[in-house]
């Protein structure tokens, strides 16, 4: 007989013997409740079971607060929360709306109305300067006018219920309608920039968040926040119970939290308090001598179970694991790790170097290789556009492709930002096409029409698949991988731009790219769309027919010189010399003609990507080019004289000259 089995036992009936002795003799002096919020044995119970009918009573809100506001020093707002929760369904009415954390600069500007989990309702909801909030909504009601994906689903919102940045979490294998436990972890790193979000059945941390998103939050917190928990139930009815809550700064190493002790009881409790019943000391005897007489017969078999159920925990831990490393989901590396990966970032490890980070090749303690981008550290002093936070940010999103680069971790420490990618022994297309001295690695046709697919087959998961619209603005030769099979796979994502789909007009910006690369309505006006991505689609595809740059050597661009041949009627002749001709002449002919359909100056011509890839794939006719290329208007959103009217296919005419170093002069020339 094992004596803690025993402890635990006689525990267990003792709470069953005494009850009024086993439950906390006081609620928690350090939290504050509002509203329909009241403390259960299970926890804090933000709302109750209500009626099926609507209502717009006070008493479906419920919020609960920590009573000291929350000092964030300096600019720094980092910070780490964990609870459990679970929303128990009324099985005859509608869900609830949800439930929420929140930080928040002045929490009575929260409404009290139905719907909305407690939050403000708009904007202007917030009628002063000094008020901001931060929260996380777990939402169980599918409301299209605030965005939501689904009614069930994790949203990031800041100062309005519209959603920054979601998960459906069905698809991740979680359910907030279920009635279970459910234990959530939400860090915020002040270095990074970065919100990240993590949920399990258990009490065990995953390797990999749910939810990355990327937002200032230095900006919006002010001096003291206060920090707790609202929810609603609006037109539905279930219980919102929070049963465990830490929070803590970072940068002040406070702990704050509240903890329950819970014993089994009656569901029916979390309605309210009940009224103790008076046991007689006649009856307090017996059910002392029963519980002895309990305990000598059923500790054995209990102690049994015990033993039996932590080997079955232990065997379901290592599955997790090991599905973990078969999936190869994206985890935190430790400094160490990277260093001991890359030999102290070795100079002789290095195998890319780039504007903003250096790739060095890793080695792994299971003999495998690993590709390390070691972002330089100049680039944290300016995180609107930090090519680590945008890159980490959009690969973590969704972007789970077999034509991705596929993300393995990353590591936040000290002055280091770091990203773990797969290694791909093959290098880049770029160093295959253009840079290989090894005849034995020369890219047949076959290989180079199984690239282009590739690519295509990314792009249009990007642009149509994936859960948000991701724009790459740089596809090129040198940001597409190949594996030991000569798999595409396109990576560098510093500067991605990530969308709603259907979002609207978009900003201009300062065009980013490379040069040859860029289309050139996205060169004058500064905005990233789709058809951008297609036009740099194509020169890749024209530059894999014809193993020739973008712009040589001679400052000869590749776009132009295929449009001459085309007008020609010599198209054939932009093939790649080094085939000698060991290819399949349609094939050919398809390829050059969908690049040229790809680079038409007018965006509106460009096929999707989607439709490209099908005329790749012999799955579409071929399109209709004009005879020679086309002379296209477009309205410069970044010139010195705004009102200047730029013609695409001109000659003998000069550029505007704050635009003309992005992309070759031959492209563009003024009215």
């Amino acid at each position: 007989m094992q004596p803690s089995c025993l402890f635990l036992f006689w525990a267990y009936l003792f709470s069953l013997t005494f009850p009024s002795l086993s439950r906390p003799v006081s609620p928690p002096t350090n939290i504050t409740l509002y509203g329909d919020a009241f403390f259960g044995n299970n926890g804090i119970c933000l709302t109750q079971e209500t009626t099926c009918h609507p209502s717009s009573s006070p008493s479906h809100i419920g919020r609960a607060l920590y009573v000291y506001p929350v000092r964030f020093t300096g600019d720094n707002a980092s910070f780490a929360c964990v609870f459990s929760f679970s929303i128990v369904p009324n099985p005859i009415c509608p869900f609830g709306d949800g439930i929420v954390f929140f930080v928040a600069s002045r929490p009575d500007s929260f409404s009290f109305f139905n719907g909305y989990m407690g939050l403000p309702q708009l904007d202007d909801d917030l009628n002063s300067q000094d008020s901001s909030f931060f929260a996380v909504e777990f939402d169980t009601s599918f409301n299209p006018s605030l965005g939501d994906i689904n009614g069930n689903h994790i949203g990031v919102d800041v100062n309005s219920v519209v959603s920054l940045a979601s998960v459906d979490v069905l698809s991740k294998g979680f359910d907030l309608k279920s009635g279970k436990q459910i234990t959530a972890w939400i860090e915020y790193g002040d270095s990074a920039k970065l919100v990240q979000i993590w949920l399990s059945y258990s009490s065990i941390k995953p390797p990999s968040p749910l939810l990355v998103a990327q937002i200032d939050l230095a900006k919006q917190f002010k001096e003291y926040m206060h920090v707790g928990f609202s929810a609603s139930n609006g037109l539905g009815s279930s219980m919102h119970v929070v049963d465990h809550w830490q929070f803590k700064t970072f940068t002040t190493s406070i702990e704050l939290g509240y903890c329950f002790m819970c014993f089994p009881e009656d569901s029916s409790n979390l309605k309210g308090p009940k009224t103790g019943l008076k046991i007689g000391n006649m009856w307090v005897l017996l059910g002392s001598l029963v519980a002895s007489v309990v305990v000598i017969v059923a500790v054995p078999v209990l102690c049994f179970v015990v033993v039996r159920k932590e080997r079955s925990v232990g065997r379901r831990r290592r599955r997790e694991e090991s599905m973990v490393e078969m999936t190869n989901v994206p985890k935190r590396w430790s400094l160490a790790e990277i260093k001991s990966a890359t030999l102290g970032f070795h100079r002789n490890r290095i195998v890319g170097e780039g504007a903003s980070a250096v790739v060095y090749r890793g080695s792994v303690p299971s003999g495998g290789a690993i590709a390390v981008k070691r972002f330089d550290q100049s680039n944290r002093k300016s995180f609107t556009r930090n090519p680590f936070t945008t890159e980490f940010a959009a690969m973590a999103s969704c972007l789970k492709h077999k034509n991705l680069v596929q993300l393995q971790g990353w590591c936040c420490e000290g002055n280091e930002l770091v990203l773990v990618y797969e290694f791909l022994a093959n290098g880049s297309l770029d160093r295959l096409l253009h840079r290989n001295p090894d005849s034995s690695t020369f890219l047949s046709w076959s290989l180079r029409l199984k690239v282009v697919l590739g690519v295509a087959s990314a792009l249009t998961f990007l642009h149509e698949e994936c859960q948000r619209q991701i724009i790459h603005r740089d596809v090129k030769s040198c940001n597409i991988m190949l594996d030991d099979e000569f798999n595409a796979k396109l990576g560098d994502f510093g500067l991605a731009e990530v969308y709603e789909h259907n979002s609207g007009s978009r900003e201009a910006t300062i065009p980013a790219g490379t040069i040859g690369y860029l289309a050139p309505e996205y060169v004058y006006c500064g905005v990233p769309t789709v058809k951008t991505d297609v036009y740099s689609f194509g020169v890749v595809v024209l530059e894999v027919a014809t193993g020739k740059r973008p712009v040589d050597d001679n400052k000869t661009v590749l776009v132009d010189w295929i449009w001459d041949l085309w007008a020609q009627r010599k198209l054939l002749e932009a093939a790649d010399w080094r085939l000698s001709g060991r290819y399949n002449v349609s094939e050919m002919e398809r390829v050059l003609v969908v690049g040229l359909c790809c680079v038409h100056p007018n965006h509106e011509k460009r096929p999707t990507m989607r439709e490209a890839a099908r005329v790749l794939r012999g799955e579409a006719a071929l399109p209709v080019l004009p005879l020679t290329r086309p002379t296209v208007r477009i309205r410069s959103n970044l010139c010195r004289d705004s009102e200047d009217i730029l013609n695409l296919g001109g000659e003998n005419s000069p550029v505007c000259d704050d635009a003309g170093w992005l992309t070759p002069r031959s492209h563009f020339s003024k009215v």
